[in-house]
């Protein structure tokens, strides 16, 4: 967070790999299988993250501060214990808030024409 502001820092926009694992996350606690079949779900199965796209953007997502393990297990008689749970940092939430917000205005200012090219013949 800067000092001045409740804002991020800046920072260039997220990857769509990591936008939807950060959705994904939300304010849950999830596993990275739970992660797959989250975004398979928001997007109505029109996005199917392979494990190699969601480990690598985890690794990278962890790095940068956003999400963190989890200390917290579901009960061990119900879950794998060689499972890793992540969440939502308050700066992934921050950095999501913003993305989101990025989104919002760029579909926005697209909207008064783009319907307009969506309609045209091939």
């Amino acid at each position: 967070m800067t000092a001045t502001t409740n804002e991020p820092p800046a920072t260039p926009p997220l990857s769509r790999v990591a936008m939807y694992i950060l959705l994904a996350i939300g304010p849950e606690e999830r596993h990275g299988y739970a992660i797959m079949h989250e975004v398979r779900r928001i997007t109505g199965g029109a996005v199917k993250l392979g494990p190699g796209a969601i480990y690598t953007t985890i690794k990278r997502l962890l790095g940068d501060g956003l999400i963190e393990e989890s200390d917290e297990r579901p009960d061990p008689e119900l879950d794998d214990q060689r499972r890793r749970y992540y969440r939502l940092t308050a700066l992934g939430r921050a950095v999501a808030a913003t993305e989101v917000r990025r989104l919002d205005a760029l579909v926005s200012s697209a909207r008064p024409w783009a319907l307009d090219i969506v309609s045209l013949p091939a």
